[in-house]
């Protein structure tokens, strides 16, 4: 298994698509400065061993370097030694409503960033669990099955957003009775965690709550947003509001949240509802329930050990602006030679 210490890092490779437009400017700009001083053909004969192919060879390498100077800066490790490793825990599942509803602003920054930030907390405040993440629109979908891994948890929660599921809706029950299937056969413990504004139109989550606790699974709710509703906002692709989502009628849409529908999907469940709000997601409240819940020893099979690999990274990062040193700029006469660069690119 491979992992990264520091992840961080690895945005700075979102910087290539950038240098290789920096570079392609800067060589058109000295083709038509080239250009200015007289007929190309001319300017070759009076300069035969300049190199045009040469400079983008030297990038390549230059890209390739940093390429392996931000993989070692991440620090990569590789795990050496797998161990079965027993915990006291349930198994859980998150359930996460990204419909276009929790874009509502009536909790801050809005209903989807709030609960992430209370999906994230509850991570940090587990042990010996493992968590499995379901999102849902009109259709469910399988984020994470369950994990451990605490740290694979947070990550797939970052890329969660609206945009992440094709098709609109709030498909509650099937995203319950997605997270129920999604547990194993092993007698341990289990619960599903529900959390959204509570607007179903697609199905019968209540008797998908019910289904899920005859299995023993027991299901909590926290409902985001206000019974009194916010109007749902509209970007465009810079992030700039354009206003709100309106109807076939043209008025605008207010969504509210429905604490009738989610109390009763947690009754049905065997679990408890609690509403969020700007300061306070309900997490304490849901711990302690999950908490009562009588945890059972958990066999896992883990990494223990893992051994830095940055050092052979760096090491070829080095390796290469070392090459492109010693590369000259121009022609030499053993690349007339073997003609490495071509005479077409003189």
């Amino acid at each position: 298994m491979i992992r990264f210490a520091h992840t961080d890092y690895l945005y700075l490779l979102l910087l290539i698509p950038v240098f290789i437009v920096l570079y392609f400017a800067w060589s058109g700009w000295q083709k038509r400065a080239l250009k200015r001083f007289g007929d190309l053909k001319v300017i070759r004969v009076l300069m035969p061993r300049h190199s045009s192919g040469k400079p983008l060879f030297k990038f390549i390498i230059l890209l390739t370097a940093f390429i392996f100077l931000v993989v070692g800066v991440s620090d990569p490790q590789v795990g050496s030694k797998l161990e079965k490793v027993k915990r006291e825990g349930i198994d859980l599942f998150l359930v996460l409503d990204v419909s276009n509803s929790m874009l509502a602003e009536d909790i801050k920054p809005n209903r989807l960033e709030r609960a992430k930030m209370a999906i994230s907390n509850l991570i940090d405040r587990l042990q010996g669990d493992r968590i499995g993440i379901v999102v849902f629109a009109g259709h469910a979908y399988k984020q994470l099955p369950l994990t451990t891994d605490y740290g694979a948890a947070k990550l797939f929660l970052s890329a969660v957003d609206t945009k992440i599921v094709p098709t609109q809706g709030t498909a509650i029950g099937e995203a319950i009775n997605m997270a129920t299937q999604s547990f194993d056969d092993e007698q341990h413990n289990k619960a599903i965690v529900v959390i959204t504004d509570g607007e179903n139109h697609e199905d019968d989550a209540v008797g998908a709550a019910k289904a899920a606790a005859e299995k023993g699974i027991k299901v909590f709710t926290i409902g985001m947003g206000e019974p009194g509703g916010s109007p749902i906002p509209l970007y465009d692709r810079n992030g700039n509001r354009l206003g709100f989502k309106k109807d076939r009628q043209g008025k605008t849409v207010v969504t509210k949240l429905n604490e009738d529908m989610l109390r009763q999907i947690a009754a049905a469940g065997n679990g408890s509802y609690v509403r969020a709000s700007s300061a306070t997601t309900g997490l304490n409240k849901i711990l302690d329930d999950i908490n009562k819940i009588q945890k059972k020893e958990i066999e896992t099979r883990q990494f223990t050990d893992y051994e830095d690999r940055f050092q052979i990274f760096l090491a070829l990062a080095l390796i290469l602006m070392l090459v492109e040193l010693l590369i000259a700029d121009r022609k030499s006469k053993i690349a007339d030679r073997f003609n490495i660069f071509g005479k077409e690119n003189l």
